[in-house]
């Protein structure tokens, strides 16, 4: 088969081969200073391969190995031996159960608070500016020291909680630090109370999306604002509330900060009973202070699993409560509706 061309008299022009053609359309659709784009995008993924990409991978090579911070030039391949003893280990599934505590007791309050916050906030209240700017307080708070703060609060002798409890309803003294219920209380409401502020701001803004005239129609129905709130204000921000439930979640997995300072000596154990210690604490310890570079890696990547895991489940849910709520929402059509519809 022969590809043949016609040319008029007078006609120049050169017939042009289909892969410059395509090359030239390729030109033609960037724009002017669209090569430009790429340099101002460049600094993001070269900070988060460096900081980022390449620690996950890092880690992942790191946690089949025996490494010691004095020899870690000299890695010694164990496969994985290091899962192996992580997960016969009684403090990785004591600090894991811990972890599942904690997170619950701090993330369902403060979520459920905050939700409630926002929807008053939502409303023409005085003051009203001054309520949300001070929302941000305890987020904007050094960790270090709120966490000597509450650490004051919950003192076993001395503290005002004791006082408030054992002077009001003739509560016998509760030691915060030993008791392992009230332990993890205690560290759960350092972190509900830096959090809740911020999670309610978050849902205002969600709840200032909706648009009002939803809410007039529900008001003319009969509806209360009870009934507004869980009809009209939740499933407005529903998408909102499954974000925060999966941040939260992500957060309460990796939580590190306030069990460590509230520790009398700062040591990552979690207490005498390692009754607090988090996954975040064992794997600080098992680097930092056992010198198990290679066992705390193993740690790392467990957690990223739990928390790929979590996530999934969490959307997983959401989407079974959306179609289950979908469903509900579906009115009958009765045969009268059906005889209508058809003259």
């Amino acid at each position: 088969m022969t590809l043949t061309t016609t040319t008029t008299p007078g006609d120049t022009t050169q017939p042009v081969s289909p892969g410059r053609a395509a090359a030239r359309r390729r030109r033609r659709r960037i724009r002017p200073g669209g090569r430009a784009a790429y340099a101002y995008v460049a600094p993001f993924f070269i900070v988060f391969a460096a900081f980022s990409l390449y620690p996950w991978i890092n880690t992942a090579w790191v946690s089949l190995h025996d490494v010691r911070l004095a020899t870690y030039n000299k890695q010694e391949w164990v496969g994985f031996a290091n899962y192996h003893n992580l997960f016969t280990n009684d403090f990785f599934w004591n600090a894991f159960k811990n972890t599942i505590t904690i997170g619950i007791i701090s993330t369902v309050p403060q979520l459920c608070m905050a939700l409630g916050i926002a929807h008053l906030l939502n409303y023409r209240l005085r003051g009203r500016t001054f309520f949300r700017i001070s929302l941000l307080m305890p987020y904007a708070t050094s960790l270090a020291a709120a966490t000597v703060i509450f650490v004051q609060l919950f003192n076993k002798d001395t503290g005002f909680i004791n006082w408030f409890l054992h002077g009001i309803f003739r509560l016998p003294l509760i030691d915060w630090q030993n008791n392992k219920w009230a332990s993890q209380i205690a560290v759960s409401s350092i972190v509900t109370w830096r959090w809740t502020g911020y999670n309610a701001l978050i849902y205002l803004a969600a709840m200032q999306t909706i648009d009002n005239t939803l809410y007039e129609a529900a008001a003319i129905d009969g509806a209360s604002r009870w009934k507004q709130f869980l009809h009209v204000t939740i499933p407005g921000i529903r998408p909102t509330i499954i974000f925060t439930i999966i941040v939260s979640t992500i957060g309460a997995t990796q939580l590190f900060g306030e069990p460590l300072l509230y520790e009398p000596q700062g040591l990552p154990i979690g207490g005498t009973g390692r009754q607090y210690q988090t996954l975040g604490l064992l794997m600080y310890e098992q680097g930092w202070t056992n010198d198990r570079l290679g066992l705390a890696s193993a740690t790392a990547w467990t957690m990223f699993v739990i928390i790929v895991i979590a996530v999934l489940i969490n959307l997983w849910l959401a989407r079974r409560r959306e179609k289950w709520t979908g469903s509900r929402n579906v009115i009958p059509v009765t045969a009268i509706e059906r005889q209508e519809a058809a003259t």
